[in-house]
């Protein structure tokens, strides 16, 4: 009985917690389906009347909204493109090759792991200014074709496929080139795939670097579009509300899609035996 009123007491907390975290999600779409009336009323509405659709075509025509979803598209695709494959073939030569120093550098690369981007944003500027890529797609995606993040990941991972499996390839005469393509890439796609969700949601979400190296708004992307909805004189909540639910919905359906490779590849490693 007092087992049965504990987990009934944990359901109800995680229930309460849920609803608290999804809440606003929740009211962001409602308000985006909501008339300028509803949305600016008090008390707030909970659910709208009909389905509005005038807030989503306003911001079409307010910003090149779908400009700004293919540059943010393209970004997110390459830089996932990037990590994943700098992230896999590093993870590889820090599991199966011997190397002198490799414990020192695989200790001196996680490190990097505890600076702030913020530490690293100027000289970055520095960089891409010197080698004239300010407002343009190499300046948004090379500094993060590479991440320390997702080696780590990628080596816990790679360190519990089976010795026996390299043991047998050297045998029959593979390189590492051959094991790596034809072994630990097939093994290793619930990391891979844990890496590609994590770095293209990060991507997508990026805001301060486009913000400061891009200056048209040919090469905007979506973030920025987003902050372009509100205005100094007077801000249409529902409007950037409609800006926010188009933004959210890749990024959602990408969660949703590989939500349980997140899970899995995240708790590699956690557990042995």
């Amino acid at each position: 009985m007092i087992t049965r009123l504990q987990h009934t007491f944990v359901y109800i907390l995680l229930i309460i917690c849920a609803a608290l975290v999804l809440y606003p999600i929740f009211y962001t779409f409602s308000s985006a389906l909501m008339t300028p009336e509803e949305a600016s009323a008090y008390p707030p509405h909970f659910l709208p009347s009909r389905f509005y659709i005038g807030s989503i075509i306003a911001v079409f025509q307010l910003v090149p909204i779908a400009k700004f979803v293919t540059n943010s598209l393209i970004v997110s695709i390459v830089i996932t493109l990037g990590q994943l494959i700098t992230s896999s073939m590093a993870a590889y030569a820090f599991t199966n090759i011997r190397f002198k120093g490799k414990a020192f550098i695989f200790a001196l690369f996680m490190a990097t792991m505890m600076i702030p981007w913020e530490v690293t944003i100027i000289p970055n500027y520095l960089t891409i200014k010197k080698w004239d890529w300010l407002d343009s797609m190499q300046g948004l995606t090379v500094p993060f074709l590479a991440t320390a993040f997702g080696t780590f990941l990628l080596r816990q991972f790679f360190l519990q496929l089976p010795k026996e499996l390299f043991e047998a390839a050297r045998i029959d005469g593979c390189g590492h080139f051959r094991m790596f393509l034809r072994i630990v890439l097939p093994l290793g796609r619930p990391a891979l795939a844990t890496l590609a969700v994590y770095a293209f949601l990060n991507a997508w979400n990026m805001y301060l670097w486009p913000l400061l190296i891009t200056n048209s708004e040919a090469m905007r992307t979506v973030q920025i579009g987003i902050a372009m909805l509100q205005f100094e004189e007077l801000t249409v909540w529902n409007l950037v509300l409609a800006g926010v639910s188009i933004v959210l919905l890749p990024s959602l359906l990408l969660l949703v899609l590989g939500l349980k490779q997140l899970v899995r590849g995240l708790t590699a490693g956690a557990v042995k035996g």
